[in-house]
This record gives C-alpha cells, sequence and structure tokens, in this order.
C-alpha cells in the first residue's frame, strides 16, 4: 500500500502512517507530489493541491483521497465519484479551535481591540474613543448547529449571552438541550445583536448574507463569518456599513482567496480580517492529521468509509452489523451478471428482516457494482456504482420489509429486454450464500468457481455433468440442486437449477458440451475474484 501526503500533516499522523506493516508513505509537497501519483493507492492533502480530473488521471490505483480538514472544495467530488475513488474528510476535528476563533472576533470587535492596539503603539492614548460593549446580556444568533456551532454555544454561554439560532436539520430536543432557541434565518435576523455563520456553502447557503438579509437585521448587529466567503454577498455587506445597519463585521474567510489588494472591504475600519486562520492552531492541525490517517488505514484495511463525502458512510459499529450483507448484495449482483441474459432496464432490491430497518444505501451500492462488474470498462465499485447505473439509464428501486417471516436476507431482480432474472441469498456464519434463483431454492456458497445451469428435470442431467467435467479433468467441489414445485405447463417435466463448484474456471467450450444435452436450456461459467468490495476498501 502505498501513501501519498501531498501538503504537510501533523507528524504524529505520518508515524501513524508509517507504522503500518507493508506499508510505503511518501511525504512530498504541492510542488513534487504529480510524479508518485501512478504509485498511490491513497492521497493525503490539506487546502493547497486542488484535486482535478486531470490528477485523478494520472492517479490509476487511487483508492481513497483524506481531506485533512472540514470543507473539500479543493477536491473535484464529481470526478472521484466517477474515478470510483473515496473521498472523505475529518469534521468537527478544528471545531474549538473555529469557536475559539469566533468568540474571539466577537470580543474584538466588541472592545475595538485591533483598532485600540494599533493607536496606542502610535503613542497614542484615546480612552474615550474606544468606549466597547459587553457580550453579556446581546443576543447572538447562530445559523448552523453543527460541531463548530455547538461549540460557539457552549463558550458564548460563559459570556451570559442569549442565544437562538437557526438549524432547519437540527431537532427542538436537540436545540433545547443546548439552551439554544430555534427560528427561522428571518426572524434570527430581526432578533440578533451578534450574528455569526456555521454551515456550508451550498445553493441554498450562498450569498444568504444579501441586501434583503441586512434589510431585516437590526441597526448597529455585528457579523462574524469563520465558515465559508461564499455566505455574505460581499458588495451588499459594504453597503450595509457605509449605511451603519452593520457596526462591525469579522470576516475570516472570503469569496475569494487569497484576498487581492485593494479589496473594498478593507477600505473600512469596520472590517476585522484574518487569513482564514480559524482552525489553523497546533490542537486542531493535530488532531486533523491524526484523524485522517486513522480514516485512510481504517478504510484501506477493513473498509470503513468514516465521514465519506461521496460514499454511505457507515460507523465502525455500522459496518461489523452490515458489511457481511454489503458482500453478499455484491455477490449476488455478481451472479445475476453472469447468469441473466439481455439488456438490463431495471433492477428491483428487496431486503428482509432486520437489515430491511437499517440504511440500505450501501447495499445497494454494492448490488450495483456487482452487476456492472463485467459489462464497463470503468471501475464499477461502492463509490461510483449509482452514478454508472444512472448514467445507463438504469431503474434501481428498492423494498424493505422488516418485519418479514424471511432470514436476514436480499432479493435481486434484474428486468432485461429478455425478461427478469431473480436470486436471493442470505449470509450464514458470516459468509455470502445463495439460497434461491427464479423462485427455485438452491443453497450454494458465493465464493470461487461455480457452474449455474438450468434444465428440464429428466434423467440423465447429473450423469451428464459428472461427465463431461471428468472428461476435460475439471474437479467438482460441491453440488447444490433444487427443482420448480410445478410444471410450467401441464404434462411438462419440472423446471431445476443446478449449482456446481469447480476448482478452477469452466471454460466456454466445456459450457458448451454441457449445453449438448438436449434438456440443458442454460449453462454459464460464474467467477468470483476481484470484487467491487475489494477494489473499494
Amino acid at each position: 500500500m502505498i501513501i501519498l501526503i501531498a501538503e504537510p500533516l501533523a507528524p504524529a499522523g505520518i508515524e501513524f502512517l508509517q507504522s503500518q506493516p507493508g506499508w510505503t508513505t511518501i511525504v512530498s509537497n504541492p510542488k513534487e507530489f504529480r510524479q508518485h501519483l501512478p504509485q498511490a493507492d491513497a492521497l493525503l492533502v490539506r487546502s493547497a493541491v486542488e484535486v482535478n480530473q486531470a490528477i485523478l488521471a494520472q492517479a490509476p490505483k487511487l483508492r481513497v483521497i483524506g481531506r485533512a480538514g472540514v470543507g473539500v472544495d479543493n477536491v473535484d467530488l464529481d470526478a472521484a465519484t466517477e474515478a470510483g475513488v473515496l473521498v472523505m474528510n475529518t469534521p468537527g476535528g478544528n471545531a474549538i479551535s473555529v469557536a475559539e476563533h469566533t468568540l474571539a472576533l466577537m470580543l474584538a470587535m466588541a472592545r475595538h481591540i485591533p483598532q485600540a492596539n494599533a493607536s496606542t503603539r502610535a503613542g497614542k492614548w484615546e480612552k474615550k474613543k474606544f468606549m466597547g460593549n459587553e457580550l453579556r446580556g446581546k443576543t447572538l444568533g447562530v445559523v448552523g448547529l453543527g460541531s463548530i456551532g455547538r461549540e460557539v454555544v457552549k463558550r458564548a454561554r460563559a459570556f451570559e449571552m442569549r442565544m437562538v439560532a437557526h438549524d432547519p436539520y437540527i431537532t427542538p430536543k436537540i436545540a433545547h438541550d443546548l439552551g439554544v432557541e430555534l427560528m427561522d434565518r428571518e426572524s434570527l435576523y430581526a432578533a440578533s445583536d451578534y450574528i455569526t455563520l456555521h454551515v456550508a456553502a451550498t445553493p441554498e447557503t450562498q450569498g444568504m448574507l444579501s441586501r434583503e438579509a441586512f434589510a431585516q437585521m437590526k441597526t448597529g448587529v455585528r457579523i462574524v463569518n469563520c465558515a465559508r466567503g461564499e455566505l455574505v454577498d460581499e458588495a451588499a455587506l459594504q453597503e450595509a456599513i457605509e449605511s451603519g445597519k452593520v457596526a462591525d463585521a469579522a470576516l475570516d474567510v472570503f469569496a475569494s482567496e487569497p484576498v487581492p489588494a485593494g479589496f473594498p472591504l478593507f477600505g473600512s475600519e469596520s472590517v476585522l480580517a484574518t487569513p482564514h486562520i480559524g482552525g489553523s492552531t497546533e490542537e486542531a492541525q493535530e488532531i486533523v492529521g491524526v484523524r485522517i490517517a486513522e480514516q485512510v488505514v481504517e478504510y484501506l484495511t477493513h473498509g470503513v468509509a468514516i465521514n465519506a463525502v461521496n460514499m454511505p458512510a457507515l460507523s465502525p459499529e455500522q459496518y461489523r452489523a452490515l458489511g457481511p450483507y454489503v458482500t453478499l448484495a455484491e455477490r449476488l449482483g455478481n451472479f445475476v451478471a453472469h447468469i441473466a441474459t439481455g439488456n438490463p432496464r431495471t433492477v428491483r432490491l428487496v431486503y428482509f428482516g432486520n437489515i430491511a430497518g437499517n440504511s440500505t444505501h450501501l447495499l445497494r451500492s454494492a448490488a450495483l457494482a456487482g452487476l456492472l462488474s463485467r459489462s464497463t470498462s470503468k471501475k464499477a465499485n461502492l463509490v461510483n456504482a449509482v452514478q454508472i447505473a444512472e448514467q445507463r439509464g438504469w431503474a434501481v428501486a428498492e423494498g424493505h420489509e422488516p418485519r418479514s417471516v424471511h432470514t436476514d436476507s436480499i432479493r435481486l431482480e434484474l428486468q432485461t429486454d429478455k425478461g427478469i432474472t431473480a436470486v436471493e441469498g442470505a449470509v450464514f456464519l458470516d459468509k455470502p450464500r445463495l439460497t434461491q434463483v427464479d423462485g427455485i431454492y438452491c443453497e450454494a456458497a458465493l465464493e470461487g468457481f461455480l457452474i449455474f445451469m438450468k434444465n428440464r428435470d429428466v434423467p440423465g442431467v447429473i450423469g451428464h455433468v459428472g461427465t463431461v467435467l471428468g472428461r476435460n479433468l475439471i474437479n467438482i467441489a460441491n453440488f447444490s440442486l433444487g427443482r420448480s414445485d410445478a410444471p410450467p405447463a401441464p404434462r411438462l417435466p419440472l423446471e431445476a437449477v443446478a449449482v456446481v463448484s469447480t476448482d478452477e474456471l469452466v471454460p466456454e467450450s466445456v459450457l458448451a458440451q454441457l449445453r449438448e444435452n438436449p434438456a440443458v436450456q442454460l449453462a454459464r461459467s460464474v467467477e468470483f475474484n476481484d470484487s467491487a468490495i475489494a477494489r473499494t476498501a
């Protein structure tokens, strides 16, 4: 395993990666890392390196990109997903540092600290000019109650501030436990003496502090932005400062970074600016460096995707419970890809038992990755399987039956222009096993090399299989049989299926000999080796 570190990372994180047996860790820099991309299994970045389609094209072995920080603005998520590369970050790792910086900016505005510092160092003593205000008793409006917003609330409480918040993804109970009053955004604007932003830049939040928003605020409001520069309409902010609507603004982030010389907002003493240093503390960099190293190791070693941003993520506990069914779903998809005939149109997945009560996004991705394993030149895996299926025009449907009498199991149906192929499987002793094909019970291990056959249930078929395989020196490891409960029509023989496990892949020439028996309707080889799960994890 080769791990490429393209930007400075905490020494403890580097040491953890270097301690992995058999792994090679390459510590590079933003100017020289490209030469190591062809060999890299993992790429670790911060914010200076732009990971785009051109970079991904140079890294054919790449399986995971680790961003030591919160945002992933410097990573092309669509290109990474299309390439089948997982992207993960470390949300919350710098939450305390950003929260402390937020409070520091609030205090600096309230007491005019930057201006007083400059004046005093210039030999002046302007005590009356720098009359300030207490935070006590003021209303703080927190937009976004994620990990950073919550840490801000904890610290602002010590200043005896009244706290209100807007976050449509937070329940009233959580807000109550935090001692925060939830309200809509317009009400928050109207009520707040200080407003601090702690949300991601999305189409819904971009430019949220607009002319209309400033018009709804108190005169003399103070603004803090340590989140994303795109959240603030900078021209509208300048107008609000010039009109007196906004008394002060403290900005750690900007729409374009680094900020060019002559930036209009910097012409006002009411603007306090820092160069995107909210998370730049020794403690935060140590935390995110170690966390991203641990997450990359966990993913490459065990397939557990923690803090993934372009695929459904599971906690280690969830993965231990659901992991065997992820493998089962992928194997069922692979099996159907080998035995079905025609061009796929619709994929239907039904989950039975306890697993039906959990999130099944990863199971769906695994099943699609298995189905795509034989029919695409792209690297189909858990990361990009849904995207590839959509590009091919497949319709995907899911059903959940948690109260079913079935044991925990998965049914996969593939509808093509030639008909429907349906399989069902379960996990026994942590191993994926086939249980039904087209409604006929037939149990077999989903591993190694298999022959799948459909035939009319008449004498001589089993002997024919043994004769053909023996004649070609192919050893049978296991033989599973099943047949339908009723014939397809009166006076016709029952339909039967067989799954034959062999020690090697059975070539097409031998399958053709099996089909020489008039009772044999279908004979296909199935191979399980480099699965979509293995390619991802």
